[in-house]
């Protein structure tokens, strides 16, 4: 099965993707991933899809990737996802400096989600 990952860099994502992937699972629907903070430091992170209406669900499934191999692909709404440490216990907010967008992750098929 294919899945287009399409993203504007609108309010959220710092850029547009339009990307194919051939998922090797069926989606899962996540809030929290292991990943880089905005720090470089990896830790556990809140993790949801964006939109246009503001937030939404954001899932985790095996795809391949032609670069990579298999990947764990996080994806989220036409906006992206959004990302804060799990420590912070803040609102979901677009000009919080705590928080960060992301088009998705293409991450190893092994990170610890939730």
């Amino acid at each position: 099965m294919y899945y287009e990952v399409e993203v504007v860099s609108d309010g959220n994502s710092p850029m547009d993707l339009n990307r194919v992937f051939s998922l090797l699972s069926d989606p899962e629907p996540i809030t929290q991933i292991i990943t880089s903070d905005l720090r470089g430091e990896d830790c556990w992170c809140d993790v949801v899809g964006w939109s246009e209406s503001g937030q939404c669900q954001a899932y985790a499934v095996e795809a391949e990737d032609s670069g990579e191999g298999v990947i764990l692909l996080v994806y989220g709404g036409t906006w992206g996802i959004r990302l804060r440490p799990s420590t912070l216990q803040t609102d979901w907010d677009l000009e919080s400096t705590q928080q960060w967008g992301e088009p998705c992750l293409m991450l190893g098929r092994d990170t610890p989600k939730n």
